[in-house]
């Protein structure tokens, strides 16, 4: 039976787990209690590697980036990738607004009433946690400081040798493996949470996972033909709804079933070739959107945030919802290449209002019992959006 286990991928085990876990919390209330260490060690699991996690996959980016000056229509894209995301995040605030979801979370009364009294203290929250200790950041997991040491290291270290930048390659790799070991456990760990959350709260859990469910994936489509629509339709001047089904047939049906914007890279760089897109820019324009430009994850890190604040009773105006925007796009840039890798970038925004790490670890594992088709939806908007504004902005320039 083990062995049949092993054998399946990692969505069926979650979903596997799932079912599981309603039944026991169903059936046999009186002992699910007995089943919370297994949510918790998975937690905590997560929250001693993601702060190492995002500290080295952004030092690792930023020191071996690169450009190409023979890449045609660079700029453009870069534009187009960074107003994507920004118009995904602000998306998923709108959408928060008409439609906000709450989360069901074990908290302590302390974290339900750290709600920031007003954008000046959430700017020096901001500000103080960037200069934070580098040391101090990764051990009290202060993701705002992580991330802002990680930049400015990613920076030095872009002036130090290729034995340097290969060290700091091979340093983010092997924090992927060890995530990935850990995500490999999610379907104990979300059996233990899922089995507790359901023995206290009952329906009321399934309903708050649909509304979040539906919430990411209808933020998703409409960033796909609503906020697309218009950055492509401004680039080519006319009608970009054909340039868009076709991306989403030829590149986002690939990607929702490899859940992998790095697997579907030969898919892309196919579809631009057709389209007449020359090489020497697919080559370097792909590869790279393939990493920053991830505008589904920008929806995901921004939603379940939100989702997050509302849960705590948090007030958010709009000049923090739209410094949200920035450091969820930001964020999403640093999103792991594996499966759910936006997922852990949830507690670098969670970080901005002050929420602690115990909490936002808790989102994470509630993202991971959605992910079966939250991750998937997200994975083929990234990819698919990749390549349309790389043909986008060649048809544009072309014309």
């Amino acid at each position: 039976m083990l062995s049949a286990l092993k054998r399946l991928s990692l969505v069926t085990r979650i979903v596997i787990a799932i079912i599981l876990g309603v039944l026991v919390a169903l059936l046999f209330p009186n002992i699910a209690p007995y089943f919370s260490l297994l949510g918790e060690v998975f937690i905590k699991a997560l929250k001693s590697v993601a702060p190492i996690l995002v500290f080295a996959l952004v030092i690792s980016s930023i020191a071996n980036f690169h450009t190409s000056q023979s890449a045609k229509n660079f700029k453009p894209i870069m534009v187009m990738y960074t107003v994507g995301m920004l118009l995904s995040a602000f998306s998923a605030v709108i959408a928060d607004k008409f439609f906000p979801a709450t989360l069901h979370l074990q908290l302590a009364p302390e974290h339900a009433a750290q709600a920031p009294a007003s954008i000046g203290i959430i700017l020096k929250n901001l500000v103080l946690s960037f200069v934070s200790n580098p040391v101090v950041a990764l051990g009290e997991a202060n993701f705002i400081g992580v991330l802002a040491w990680a930049a400015v290291l990613g920076v030095a270290f872009r002036h130090s040798s290729d034995t340097t930048k290969t060290f700091l390659n091979d340093t983010a790799a092997a924090i992927n493996r060890i995530i990935q070991m850990v995500i490999a456990c999610a379907p104990i760990g979300i059996f233990g949470l899922v089995t507790v959350t359901f023995a206290e709260a009952g329906v009321d859990t399934l309903k708050s996972y649909t509304h979040l469910l539906g919430l990411l994936l209808g933020t998703m489509v409409f960033v796909a033909l609503v906020v697309n629509a218009v950055i492509v339709g401004i680039a080519l001047k006319g009608n970009p709804y054909p340039l868009i089904f076709k991306c989403l047939k030829e590149s986002g049906i690939t990607a929702f079933f490899t859940r992998s914007s790095a697997a579907n890279i030969p898919v892309n760089l196919e579809l631009a070739r057709k389209c007449g897109v020359d090489e020497s820019t697919t080559n370097v324009v792909v590869p790279l959107g393939s990493t920053i430009n991830m505008c589904g994850a920008a929806v995901t890190i921004t939603t379940l945030t939100l989702a997050t604040v509302n849960t705590l009773g948090m007030h958010v105006d709009l000049s923090t919802m739209l410094i949200l925007c920035v450091v969820a796009s930001v964020s999403a840039c640093g999103a792991s290449g594996i499966a759910g890798g936006s997922l852990l970038l949830v507690p670098v925004a969670c970080g901005l209002f002050g929420i602690p790490s115990e909490v936002a670890m808790q989102v994470v594992a509630i993202g991971m019992v959605i992910s079966v088709l939250q991750d998937s939806t997200e994975t083929a908007l990234n990819s698919s959006t990749d390549v349309l504004f790389v043909i986008a902005a060649d048809m544009g320039s072309k014309r």
